[in-house]
């Protein structure tokens, strides 16, 4: 690759990781060339971004540059940001909704005393994603929150009501309570 191809790659890697805008000493610096070469680079760039009509361009904000799309392209950049996102749920997630699901209406204290650790970010993340709601607040000091399953929840697993989760065999029962008396056994020893 010629060494001014390779230099723009540089500094448009750069400009894309970074998002915000960049001094032009701190990228000359990072692609080893001085100031004047650097400015001279990018301008470069610029010009060609124009050219070949592309959906980004390099703007220069008081001696430093950042990578931009051009506000002909905002409308596809809103229509992929009104697009819902696919829930990922992770296995945290999965382990608190479970809860949610078999105990609600429940209190984050509650899913802890079972989880036996702090549960915010997992619950938080499921309302975010409106499977879980609040319910309402038990009464008894604090009041805390009660928490409990929406009808997005029954539409995505597939359930026509809470009554009709699966039920857990006895034999699964016994293996998970063994499982946690395991683990709660190993962290009383360590």
């Amino acid at each position: 690759m010629k060494e001014s191809k390779r230099l723009e790659a540089a500094v448009e890697a750069i400009l894309f990781s970074m998002g915000d805008a960049i001094e032009v000493d701190r990228i000359a610096k990072a692609i080893d060339c001085d100031v004047k070469t650097t400015h001279q680079i990018i301008q470069h760039m610029m010009v060609s971004y124009e050219k070949e009509d592309r959906g980004i361009k390099i703007v220069e904000l008081e001696n430093a540059y950042q990578m931009c799309t051009k506000k002909e392209y905002y409308d596809y950049l809103v229509n992929v940001a009104m697009q819902p996102k696919q829930a990922v749920l992770t296995e945290v997630m999965m382990e608190t909704l479970s809860i949610i699901a078999y105990k609600q209406p429940v209190t984050k204290a509650e899913i802890e005393k079972i989880r036996g650790v702090k549960c915010d970010h997992a619950v938080n993340k499921l309302v975010e994603y409106n499977l879980v709601q609040e319910l309402g607040r038990l009464d008894a000091p604090g009041r805390p929150i009660l928490f409990g399953t929406t009808e997005e929840f029954l539409r995505s697993f597939g359930v026509d009501s809470t009554d009709n989760l699966p039920v857990i065999s006895p034999v699964k029962l016994e293996d998970f309570k063994a499982e946690a008396e395991e683990e709660i056994q190993v962290k009383v020893e360590i």
